[in-house]
């Protein structure tokens, strides 16, 4: 097992940037070895996040298609989205499924949790492998109707190579279920 490492200590901290979305905090800090640095990190909202890899049948995987700023394109990939104030991972990934799919899921399994670029943010995203779907709808917040798409957990390859399936959290949550699922 690795020797547990000392964490460098902050000398300071600051915001040097605000959206509405996050902050750009300032970090100066002192290694154990007395190097100092500089490091800037993105500070959310903390709450974290979810993405579920829901189960039609035990064969059909529903995936959505909607735009993605960040690269202004439409991307294929799993319902997500935050976790609400007084929400647990759980309860959020039951009604993002029904905001985004029309359903919801009487099982939740989770996945794992994976940190979200750890270097610069520090934000958690749940992922969860959803089963016994039924039909459920909320009102989401998304500006135009999603794209749903049927997918077999046969063809996981094929959508591998799918050149709008690009998240990356996308791609570890289709792993994780396909080996918890046996495909």
């Amino acid at each position: 097992m690795p020797k547990q490492r000392q964490l460098p200590e902050i000398q300071s901290s600051k915001i040097s940037a605000r959206s509405r979305f996050f902050a750009i905090e300032k970090l100066e800090l002192r290694f154990s070895n007395g190097v100092e640095r500089e490091y800037e990190r993105m500070k959310g909202g903390g709450r974290g996040a979810v993405m579920i890899v829901p189960l039609l049948d035990p064969q059909t995987m529903i995936l959505i298609r909607e735009y993605a700023c960040g690269t202004h394109t439409y991307e294929l990939g799993f319902p997500k989205g935050l976790i609400d104030p007084g929400e647990t991972p759980e309860q959020a990934a039951n009604r993002e499924l029904k905001e985004e799919i029309g359903y919801g899921a009487k099982q939740l399994i989770p996945l794992k949790s994976l940190a979200m670029a750890p270097g610069y943010f520090g934000a958690t995203m749940h992922i969860f492998l959803a089963k016994d779907l039924y039909l459920e709808q909320l009102e989401g917040d998304e500006p135009e109707p999603l794209e749903l798409v049927n997918w077999s957990v046969d063809d996981i390859e094929e959508l591998m190579d799918q050149p709008d399936f690009n998240d990356a959290r996308s791609v570890a949550a289709v792993l994780m279920a396909a080996k918890k699922i046996g495909g």
